[in-house]
């Protein structure tokens, strides 16, 4: 199911980056600044847009494995894609 959202996701900023983050990062200083980039030119609006849907997905498929970045990616401001999608309190610690 994940391989089909994150299709999907990608699909709709393709045509529309704003809506791809709002998916991915919800309504936050991300998406302001990806609805500033894509009127002030729409390829720098598609740059950043894969960006944050690049770090979220990566960082959940690391979250998944149960490795967990040791620092923030640069230029993302959403605690949801920092984590992958796993914040407040919803990581389970791997066990021994």
């Amino acid at each position: 199911m994940s391989a089909i959202s994150a299709v999907l996701v990608v699909l709709i900023t393709i045509l529309i980056p704003p809506v791809g983050v709002w998916m991915v990062a919800g309504c936050g200083a991300d998406l302001l600044i990806n609805i500033c980039l894509t009127v002030l030119g729409y390829i720098p609006g598609h740059v950043h847009a894969f960006y944050i849907e690049y770090v979220y997905y990566e960082r959940r498929e690391r979250a998944r494995e149960g490795s967990f970045p040791p620092a923030r990616a640069p230029g993302v401001y959403s605690d949801r894609v920092q984590s992958g999608g796993y914040g407040y309190g919803t990581i389970v610690q791997p066990t021994n």
